[in-house]
């Protein structure tokens, strides 16, 4: 240990004075030569002598303790008590090496985690002026275990968030199109549990253990995926029949009539079977499971697993609309389905509107007790709750994002598509009759034609994914749009530009993001959506706070991104105002309506979608339902 120069002064006049006087007493020929007529002869014992020596070693250690210890102690205190009032915005180090040097250290280090902590807290606070702050995959991570001590949660899905597909010897891993799954798989990676999905990819049972069991993500896992197998006729019936032939037209109103086959209702009854087995074999050994069911193809599963394990706490998310009553009882098995809805505790839409619409509907098609002031459905003594929870992304300020200078720009792309021009917009779709791509692309032909200064200047990119091939009305809708593109594009393209550059496919993010942050304008024209994450994906990729988002007033997007142009897209003349609205909007506009739409995204992200669910689940009072027959 070093010592200070003080100590060694000291100690080297304490040797001294102790040997001096030590000869003095044991010498006495010593004191011959010492002017002993200077000292009076009272002072002159030895015991006097020994009392002095006493009061030197006193004083010369309380200097020694007072510089070396008690004034670097106090200058620590006062230092510590300026820092705890917060008034300290400076970590020097509050006491001198040496004989503190250890301790010194451990008390700056303490300082400095004490100041980080305070500048966390007045962010916290900071955040909590608006509303409250905003969610993490963190905080998300914390507040589930909070609400479910001990418990996993399990999520069904008919889309798994992974495939595996072989790839020449290898077999890859790859993330399938889909708006549910961009929604839930972070809440999976951020709380754990499992997800039980159907197993689409041709390498899925070369990876499976033998419970059928993967874990994931592939490079750091974080979750468990349950697959279910299940058989090309069921998946006929189950999937492309009554789920997709039947409910989704039913429920999008988007002028496409619904089909109804016997066959396939028997198809979706099965499969809904099979996969209550699969979650009730999950959750055997767990009390009090909680059980997140996704979407219209499962709307039988609530009820079905209720039956076997009423003491699980099931929420039922139905990510696309709800029809009015009328439409819905277009469908000859809608009994049955609203049954199998209601053994859900939880009950979720996107918006309040198909809230309602689904009240609506029970007091039409069920003998139950509806009460609109909670907004509950109250059948054979089980209550449910109906609630609106509108889906976001997973958009946080800790999102990962590569220097500006790493993406390309514009002309990049453009080149790159074999183009050129000054302004770029871009599209981003699953094939669908329901997102208005043919009235987004007759908009933009509009566009040219009452703006011809800007044939040669506008292309869009429209990055879309086939879905459903085998069913042949999406089939046809691929041929449809793809025969538009090239109709437009023959009316005006020049030798080096076309207006709309069509990339058919299955895009990965890595891939899309570019677009997203390079494009002027961003066009989103469903006919009929449940929310839309693509206006989402597009705001939240905008760090430059740039780019204009126009957006259909029939989105769940469209009730919260007011900051964005809304249009009809049944109105090919808005859409086409529309869009030159937003390539000559002024630079700051475009700025200050992005900041909105950001924040607002920011704020509702999917971390915060999961917690409003996981909370309200968690705070139902769970009812044992009366023996059937009774309402």
């Amino acid at each position: 240990m070093k010592h200070s120069w003080r100590l060694f002064l000291f100690l080297a006049l304490i040797v001294a004075l102790t040997a001096y006087l030590f000869t003095s007493l044991h010498l006495p020929e010593a004191w011959k030569s010492f002017p002993l007529s200077l000292v009076p002869p009272a002072w002159r014992s030895p015991l006097l002598l020994e009392l002095l020596q006493a009061l030197i070693v006193a004083m010369a250690t309380y200097l020694i303790v007072r510089w070396d210890m008690i004034v670097p102690l106090l200058r620590a205190s006062d230092w510590m008590k300026t820092l705890r009032l917060g008034s300290h915005k400076e970590l020097p180090p509050p006491l001198t090496k040496g004989l503190f040097e250890p301790l010194a250290k451990e008390v700056t280090y303490m300082a400095k985690s004490l100041s980080e902590a305070r500048a966390a807290a007045e962010e916290e606070a900071r955040l909590r002026q608006a509303s409250e702050s905003l969610w993490t995959p963190e905080r998300l991570k914390e507040h589930v275990r909070q609400k479910l001590p001990g418990r996993t949660l399990l999520v069904i899905s008919n889309r798994e968030p992974y495939q595996h597909v072989r790839q020449g010897s290898q077999i890859v891993p790859i993330v399938p199109p889909s708006g549910l799954v961009t929604a839930l798989e972070p809440i999976l990676r951020a709380c754990g549990g499992t997800w039980i999905a159907q197993a689409t990819g041709n390498a899925d049972r070369d990876v499976v253990d033998d419970k059928d069991h993967v874990q994931v993500p592939p490079q750091q896992p974080a979750y468990t995926l349950r697959r279910l197998w299940i058989s090309q006729e069921e998946e006929k019936g189950f999937y492309y029949g009554f789920a997709n032939e039947g409910l989704w037209p039913l429920c999008h109103i988007a002028h496409t009539r619904p089909v109804f086959r016997p066959e396939d209702w028997l198809a979706y009854q099965a499969v809904n079977e099979k996969f209550a087995e699969a979650a009730l074999q999950e959750m055997e050994g767990q009390l009090d499971p909680y059980v997140l069911v996704q979407d219209y193809h499962f709307a039988l599963l609530p009820k079905l697993i209720k039956d076997k394990r009423p003491d699980a706490r099931i929420a039922l998310f139905w990510h696309i609309p709800w029809p009015n009553p009328e439409s819905f009882g277009i469908c000859p098995w809608r009994k049955d389905l609203l049954t199998g809805m209601l053994g859900a505790d939880l009950l979720g839409f996107h918006i309040q509107y198909h809230c309602n619409h689904f009240l609506d509907t029970v007091d039409q098609v069920l003998e139950a007790r509806t009460d609109r002031e909670r907004f509950t459905v109250n059948r054979q003594g089980h209550t449910t709750w109906i609630k609106p929870f509108p889906i976001s992304i997973a958009f946080s300020l800790s999102t990962p994002t590569r220097p500006k200078d790493a993406w390309p720009d514009k002309a990049e792309l453009l080149k790159g598509l074999g183009v050129k021009g000054r302004f770029m917009g871009v599209g981003v779709d699953r094939i669908d009759y329901t997102k208005g791509i043919l009235e987004r692309f007759r908009a933009i032909e509009q566009f040219l034609v009452n703006n011809p200064s800007y044939v040669g200047d506008f292309t869009f990119v429209e990055l879309g994914a086939p879905s459903r091939t085998l069913i042949k009305r999406y089939d046809d809708l691929t041929w449809e749009i793809t025969q538009e593109a090239t109709r437009i594009n023959a009316r005006f393209q020049t030798r080096e530009w076309k207006p709309i550059v069509m990339l058919n496919g299955q895009h990965s993010h890595q891939t899309i993001e570019p677009y997203y942050r390079a494009a002027d304008v961003c066009l989103v024209t469903s006919l009929h959506d449940g929310m839309n994450l693509v206006a989402k994906e597009f705001v939240a990729a905008r760090d430059d706070e740039d780019g204009v988002l126009v957006l259909s007033r029939f989105t769940g997007a469209s009730r919260e991104l007011r900051d964005a142009l809304i249009v009809n897209p049944y109105d090919i003349d808005q859409m086409a105002t529309a869009l030159r609205t937003a390539l000559e909007m002024p630079r700051p506009e475009r700025q200050s309506r992005m900041l909105h739409l950001r924040e607002t995204v920011l704020e509702h992200n999917i971390y915060r979608w999961g917690a409003n669910l996981i909370t309200d689940l968690s705070q139902i009072r769970i009812s044992s339902p009366e023996p059937a027959g009774k309402v």
